[in-house]
């Protein structure tokens, strides 16, 4: 994976250590369009995202992240399957790859994330699940498919990064270039937490595994300055 868009100089790399039991609070390490504070909200307080087909309930608490952080984690992000909310490939993280992997990092309750989880499975929220024990070798499974996978990327400040994913390696199936309103929503999120410029973010999303089967960095800037990103 080529990660020479990335600025290590301009964000915190978590510490590669197993957390302590898990507290109330947690980061949700966001690496798809939840990136974005505006899409994050939706779902936690319920709505339909801009650009999206499909409304969600939100949240049991939907008040805002306590903080925001950029940070860089291991791994690659990569863009398969098809997305029923956005069309086109949808963004996965692969841990196991070399590389690094820029995400925006919200400090949630245990409960929110559980939340947010569960609407991303397309389940109901409202249970809370008990994240102790999960490491970067030991992740928690709770389904076979597309983010039914919690994994712990280390810790910051105190407390783990959480993130879902899917249990395959990216190579393990093809790549799905991502639809033009998710690249923007994604877009967004980087520019907000990053504060990377358009050519920088162009060349990042552009040479993932599976968007670089459509779009290369002219094509993903030019999309990006004519919605004025």
């Amino acid at each position: 994976m080529r990660a020479s868009h990335i600025d290590p100089a301009a964000d915190s790399v978590p510490r590669r250590t197993n957390p302590q039991p898990c507290p109330d609070l947690v980061w949700y390490a966001a690496y798809g369009s939840n990136m974005s504070l505006t899409r994050l909200r939706t779902y936690l307080r319920g709505g339909r995202p801009d650009g999206g087909a499909l409304s969600v309930p939100g949240c049991r608490d939907s008040t805002d992240p306590i903080r925001s952080v950029p940070l860089l984690l291991p791994g690659v992000l990569y863009f398969a399957t098809e997305s029923r909310i956005w069309s086109g490939g949808r963004a996965f993280y692969d841990p196991r790859c070399p590389g690094a992997i820029a995400v925006h990092a919200h400090l949630l309750t245990t409960a929110q994330f559980s939340d947010i989880a569960a609407q991303e499975m397309y389940r109901a929220p409202g249970t809370s699940l008990d994240f102790t024990g999960i490491t970067g070798s030991r992740p928690m499974t709770l389904g076979p498919g597309r983010y039914e996978t919690v994994i712990c990327a280390g810790s910051h400040d105190g407390y783990p990064v959480l993130t879902f994913t899917a249990p395959w390696r990216y190579r393990d199936l093809p790549g799905n270039p991502p639809a033009a309103a998710y690249l923007r929503c994604l877009a967004a999120g980087l520019r907000a937490a990053h504060r990377w410029s358009v050519s920088a973010v162009a060349g990042y999303l552009a040479t993932r595994p599976g968007a670089d089967r459509r779009w290369n960095p002219d094509a993903v800037g030019a999309l990006l300055r004519a919605d004025g990103i």
